[in-house]
């Protein structure tokens, strides 16, 4: 079980119930039992991995829940404005989002990823900025001085914004300083937030917390997360929360 969560990223109950033969309820209570030994954490259908605070993958190895993300990203679409400016943040999530852009869309779009800055100008109707900065080599994401100085001179109508962790107590948090810091300044910098997270990335907490949930305004995320926390966002944090 062990070795199918290292490999697949996630894990299915129903999948694995067939691929060992088992009943349901034998995963249900394996699950809690690994669970309870701190090896791996329970969500909606079965488990994701238990990483440390300060864990932090490569963009290369950012492969799971693919399928989520493509929807989120869809999803996501529609929360575009049909003019103005967008910040989007680094991340796989976010990144998603850019094939998603209608053809031939005339926004700004201003991004500290450079994977994002080189998709996006395959769009040839967008302006697309860079954030300067020092490019941190986990995430290809421009950070520090420059990218906060120049954040604090932009004004955008929405900002899509992703993270490594979210929850009603913490807040938004991720592994590094940095990267937090110039999350925060486009939190600040926007009109409208949404946060695009699948539901692995909820009850997670990170070192570094850079904004409370209710400076979210709009949280996309898939159908794994539970329609009880869902609501407990809507009303603790006043969040408009779509799952797809």
């Amino acid at each position: 079980m062990l070795a199918a969560l290292r490999t697949r990223g996630q894990i299915k109950a129903v999948r694995l119930a067939d691929e060992l033969g088992v009943t349901h309820e034998t995963i249900r209570k394996d699950l809690l039992t690994l669970e309870s030994h701190g090896l791996l954490r329970r969500v909606h259908g079965g488990a994701v991995p238990v990483e440390t605070l300060t864990y932090e993958p490569r963009i290369s190895a950012r492969t799971s829940m693919t399928a989520e993300k493509q929807r989120i990203a869809a999803a996501a679409t529609h929360l575009l404005p049909p003019a103005g400016a967008v910040l989007i943040d680094s991340g796989t999530t976010t990144a998603a989002l850019v094939a998603t852009i209608p053809a031939g869309s005339t926004l700004v779009a201003v991004t500290n990823a450079l994977p994002i800055a080189l998709a996006l100008l395959a769009h040839p109707q967008l302006t697309v900025h860079l954030l300067g900065g020092r490019v941190r080599r986990t995430t290809m994401a421009s950070v520090d001085t420059w990218a906060l100085r120049e954040l604090r001179e932009i004004r955008a109508d929405v900002a899509f914004v992703g993270t490594n962790a979210f929850s009603l107590t913490h807040g938004l948090s991720t592994p590094d300083s940095a990267e937090a810091a110039v999350k925060a300044a486009m939190i600040e910098s926007a009109r409208l937030t949404v946060l695009l997270a699948d539901h692995t990335k909820f009850g997670r907490e990170s070192v570094f917390r850079y904004a409370d949930l209710d400076a979210i305004d709009v949280l996309v995320t898939d159908e794994g997360l539970r329609p009880s926390d869902a609501a407990a966002m809507r009303s603790e944090a006043g969040i408009e929360v779509l799952r797809v």
